[in-house]
């Protein structure tokens, strides 16, 4: 059986990977929703979680299917896999500071945070999911509408499973690198060169060991 070209299998590998990429690059996104919200009147720190998430879905998930149609232009997979490698290593190594965000007392201003931040933040998530979703975009909105209310209701659980569990950062960053790989090698600008499986799968493996052993490596020496 296949769905818009993909064998199921492949199409629930896939949307598990969007949900795990989410998640992991996610944590930073909920950080700063807890705390654009923290100052907020009890009352209205739910309704200010609600209205902003809301809004930054709506920007995320237009802008992940303008990703995948974008990702379909010679050059732009190659271009777009090599970023991911970047952002799986950053993921890794460098822990993000959020010692900049503000809080606020006024429930417009804490929505507007949240939109905005999510907005910027999440470019490395869009890229991410649109690279691992095969152009599918039943996939993204699946994968997307699975993940997010995970983020937003349950952001403490997210910190705080990340920061008891650091593997699940390390498999975030591994899938992301496979991603990449994947990206890279689905290039059809390089298709001849990556055509055969036995130079197509040790390029992505060595996409992945090199990410994982560079960005554990420079993570522990910070």
């Amino acid at each position: 059986m296949e769905i818009v070209g993909l064998t199921v299998t492949q199409f629930i590998s896939g949307i598990l990977s969007v949900v795990l990429i989410d998640l992991v690059l996610a944590g930073d996104n909920a950080i700063v929703i807890g705390l654009a919200c923290r100052n907020l009147p009890r009352n209205l720190q739910l309704k200010a979680i609600v209205l902003g998430t809301a809004g930054a879905v709506v920007i995320r998930v237009l802008a992940t299917l303008v990703i995948v149609r974008l990702l379909q232009i010679k050059g732009l997979m190659l271009g777009g896999g090599v970023l991911l490698i970047w952002i799986a290593y950053e993921l890794l190594a460098k822990p993000q500071n959020h010692d900049s965000v503000k809080c606020y007392d006024s429930l417009a201003s804490a929505i507007i945070t949240i939109i905005a931040a999510d907005a910027v933040m999440g470019l490395d998530n869009m890229l991410a999911i649109a690279g691992a979703s095969h152009g599918s975009y039943a996939m993204v909105i699946i994968g997307l509408a699975i993940s997010i209310p995970i983020m937003v209701f349950g952001s403490t659980l997210v910190i705080r499973l990340i920061e008891r569990f650091p593997i699940v950062v390390d498999l975030g960053s591994a899938v992301i690198a496979y991603t990449a790989g994947k990206m890279i090698t689905d290039e059809p600008m390089l298709r001849s060169i990556f055509e055969m499986p036995a130079v197509r799968y040790p390029v992505i493996l060595l996409i992945i060991a090199g990410v994982l052993l560079t960005g554990i490596r420079d993570r522990r020496r910070s």
